[in-house]
C-alpha cells in the first residue's frame, strides 16, 4: 500500500477538476467561506477540508467515491450535519491525508414498499420528508418531533444508532442496505443487501434503485430485520443488569446500522409504523424519585399496552427551557413542524455569515430571537406551571388506543397509593404544549450559554443509558464537581432509562477534567454512554465498536478518528468485511456483493 500524504497544489487542482467534471461546478465548494457551514459541527467541532462535494445522483456519488479513492483522500460522509458529537465533520487538522466532505443532502429520494409498510430511503432523505410522505397513509417513521424538526436524515439515524422518544421502537436499525466500502487492499466495492434483485454492475444497480426500476417480484422478504422489533421485550426485562439500548451494543451493529460514516451509504430499507387512532397524554409530578422508579417498573411489568412516550424533565430543565427555549416553542407552535427544518437551516447560514463580519457579536440571530421571545406572553399552560411550582420531577406519559383506558385505570390506582404525588389528564392543547416544552429543553442549555458566555465556560452534554434494573436513577454529584456547575439540566426517555444531562459549567473550570471524573462515576454505576448520539469525536469507542469500525473500513479512509481511534491510514490485520460477506453469501469476487434469497 502506498504511503499516504497530502496532495501537492497541482494534484489538488487536478483532483478538484475531476470532481467538477463528475458533479458540475455548482456542486463543488472549495472556498473556506463557502465550506464553513459544512466543516463546523452542529454543537461543536470542525476542521479544514479540501472541498465539499454535492452528488445529485447515486451514480454520481459512486464516481465521486472512486475519484477520492484514486486520490487517496479522507472521505467524510455528511447529510444534514445535525449530529451532536462532532461525528459528521472533520476534527482538527491532524489527518495524514487531505479531507473531502461528501454531502448527500441532494440525494433525497424516497420509495414506498408494501403499501408503505416499509420504505426505501436514499442518503439525503430527512425524517421530516418521511413523516410528510407517510402521513396520508396513517403511518409514521421511527422518530418523530425531535431530530425530525432540525432536518436530520433517515440514513444518519441508522448510521448513528439514534434512539428517540418513542418507547416501543428502540434504536434505528436495519439489516437491509446498499453501501460502498473499501476493502483492505484499497478496492472500492458495492454491497447490495437491500433484498432487491438489481443485477451485478455497480452503476446499473445504483441507477435502477434510484429510478425504482424493479418490480414487487424483485423484492425479498426474509428473516432479516428492518427495525429493532424486539425492543419492547428487551425493555420489559426490568431486572436485567444492563441498559436497554446504547450506542456500542454489539447486537445493534450490522453493516450500515451503527457504521458512523465508516461506509458510504446509498440506500436503507426500513419498517414504518401505524399511527394510533387515539392518544391521551397524562402529566405526572412528584418530589420523590422512588415514585417514578416504581411507576416505571410496574408499567413495564404489568400493563398489556406500553405507552407511546414517557418523557422526563427535572424542574431545573423545565425552568431553563421555559425561558431559553421559548422561541423554539413558539416557532413550532405557530408555524408547525413543516417549516422548522428550513428555519433551522436558514438560521445556521445567517449565523455563519454574520459571525464572519468583524465587530458584530457572535451568534447574533440567537440573541435577537431570545430577546424577541420574551416579548410574548406566558406560553405554558397553567396546570403545568402549577406542577412546576409544586413538584421537582415531571413525566409526560402518552398512551394510545386500547392502552388509554388501561393507563387511566392504572394511574388512578397508583396515585391513590402515592398521595404525595399527582397527575392530570391533559387537554389536547396541554398535551401539545407539554411535548413542545420537552423538545425545547434539548437546546435550552446551548442558548443559556450563548446569552451568558461571560459567566459560562462551556456546556458539558452527556447522553447516558442506565441499567434496566437501576433504582437509584437520580444523579448526586460529589461536592467538588457540584461546585463547578452553574446549572444542571436533566431530561430524557425515562422508561428506556436514557437520560440527556446538560451541565452548564462555570467560567474558568476545566471541562475536560470534569468530564473525565463524571464518566468515571458513570462507569462505576454500570452506565453506558453515549446512549443514542454516537461516539463521534467526543467519546472513546468501546472495543466491540472499535473492532466493528475496523472491519467496515480496514484502511481507515472513511471518517477516520471517530470514537477517538487513530486518524492515520492503515492496513487491516484481519479479513475485511467484504471478503467475509462473499464467504457468507457465496458470491463471486467481483466488485458487487449481492444477497439473494
Amino acid at each position: 500500500m502506498n504511503t499516504p500524504s497530502r496532495l501537492s497544489s497541482s494534484q489538488q487542482q487536478a483532483f478538484i477538476s475531476t470532481l467538477t467534471d463528475i458533479v458540475g461546478e455548482n456542486n463543488v465548494l472549495t472556498e473556506t467561506s463557502q465550506t464553513q457551514h459544512y466543516r463546523t459541527g452542529f454543537r461543536s467541532g470542525g476542521g479544514p477540508a479540501l472541498a465539499v462535494i454535492f452528488p445529485t445522483s447515486l451514480v454520481m456519488q459512486w464516481r465521486v467515491l472512486q475519484a477520492c479513492v484514486d486520490a487517496d483522500v479522507v472521505m467524510i460522509m455528511q447529510a444534514a450535519n445535525t449530529g451532536l458529537t462532532e461525528g459528521s465533520t472533520p476534527k482538527g487538522s491532524d489527518y495524514d491525508r487531505d479531507v473531502v466532505i461528501i454531502n448527500t443532502t441532494r440525494l433525497d429520494g424516497l420509495q414506498l414498499l408494501d403499501n408503505g409498510k416499509q420504505v426505501l430511503s436514499f442518503p439525503g432523505t430527512t425524517l421530516h420528508q418521511l413523516e410528510q410522505t407517510l402521513r396520508p397513509l396513517k403511518r409514521a417513521p421511527h422518530s418523530v418531533i425531535g431530530s425530525s424538526c432540525i432536518g436530520a436524515s433517515i440514513v444518519g439515524g441508522v448510521a448513528n444508532n439514534s434512539g428517540g422518544a418513542l418507547v416501543k421502537r428502540g434504536p434505528a436499525y436495519t439489516e437491509y442496505s446498499l453501501f460502498a466500502q473499501l476493502n483492505q487492499h484499497g478496492e472500492l466495492t458495492l454491497v447490495n443487501h437491500l433484498g432487491i434483485a438489481l443485477g451485478d454492475d455497480p452503476e446499473a444497480i445504483l441507477s435502477r434503485v434510484e429510478h425504482g426500476d424493479y418490480t414487487a417480484d424483485d423484492i425479498t422478504y426474509d428473516e432479516r430485520k428492518a427495525s429493532a422489533d424486539d425492543y419492547e421485550q428487551i425493555l420489559r426485562d426490568v431486572d436485567a443488569d444492563s441498559p436497554a439500548r446504547y450506542n456500542a451494543d454489539k447486537h445493534r451493529l450490522h453493516e450500515v446500522s451503527g457504521c458512523a460514516g465508516k461506509l458510504a451509504v446509498f440506500a436503507v430499507r426500513l419498517d414504518t409504523y401505524p399511527i394510533p387512532e387515539r392518544e391521551q397524554v397524562f402529566y405526572i409530578g412528584t418530589n420523590n424519585p422512588d415514585v417514578l422508579n416504581t411507576l416505571r417498573r410496574r408499567v413495564l411489568s404489568e400493563l398489556s399496552h406500553l405507552p407511546e412516550v414517557a418523557e422526563y424533565m427535572h424542574r431545573d430543565a423545565f425552568d431553563i427551557a421555559e425561558r431559553y427555549g421559548k422561541d423554539v416553542f413558539l416557532a413550532i407552535g405557530r408555524l408547525g413542524t413543516d417549516a422548522i427544518p428550513k428555519m433551522f437551516a436558514l438560521k445556521a447560514k445567517i449565523t455563519a455569515w454574520l459571525d464572519s463580519v468583524p465587530l458584530l457579536p457572535k451568534a447574533l440571530p440567537d440573541k435577537v430571537m431570545q430577546y424577541a421571545s420574551q416579548l410574548f406572553p406566558q406560553h405554558l399552560p397553567k396546570r403545568m406551571l402549577a406542577f412546576r411550582d409544586k413538584f421537582e420531577h415531571h413525566l409526560i406519559f402518552k398512551a394510545s388506543d386500547e392502552g388509554i383506558e388501561e393507563a387511566s385505570a392504572f394511574l388512578s390506582r397508583f396515585f391513590t397509593e402515592h398521595a404525595d404525588s399527582d397527575y392530570f389528564a391533559c387537554s389536547e392543547d396541554e398535551a401539545k404544549k407539554a411535548m413542545l416544552h420537552r423538545f425545547a429543553a434539548a437546546g435550552a442549555a446551548i442558548r443559556y450559554h450563548t446569552m451568558h458566555s461571560r459567566d459560562v465556560e462551556d456546556i458539558l452534554a452527556l447522553d447516558i443509558a442506565l441499567k434496566r434494573n437501576e433504582t437509584e436513577w437520580e444523579e448526586h454529584l460529589p461536592i467538588e464537581i457540584e461546585q463547578e456547575m452553574v446549572a444542571k439540566l436533566y431530561y430524557g426517555h425515562f422508561f428506556c432509562h436514557v437520560f440527556h444531562q446538560d451541565y452548564v459549567v462555570r467560567k474558568g473550570a476545566d471541562v475536560s477534567a470534569i468530564k473525565a471524573k463524571m464518566l468515571a462515576l458513570l462507569n462505576e454505576r454500570g452506565a453506558k454512554y453515549p446512549a443514542e448520539h454516537n461516539v463521534g469525536h467526543l467519546y472513546a469507542a468501546e472495543p466491540d465498536l472499535a473492532n466493528f469500525y475496523h472491519q467496515l473500513d480496514p484502511t481507515n479512509s472513511f471518517n477516520p478518528g471517530i470514537g477517538k481511534t487513530g486518524k492515520q491510514k492503515y492496513s487491516a490485520d484481519c479479513q475485511c468485511l467484504d471478503h467475509q460477506l462473499r464467504q457468507q453469501t457465496g458470491a463471486s469476487s467481483s466488485s458487487v456483493t449481492q444477497a439473494h434469497s
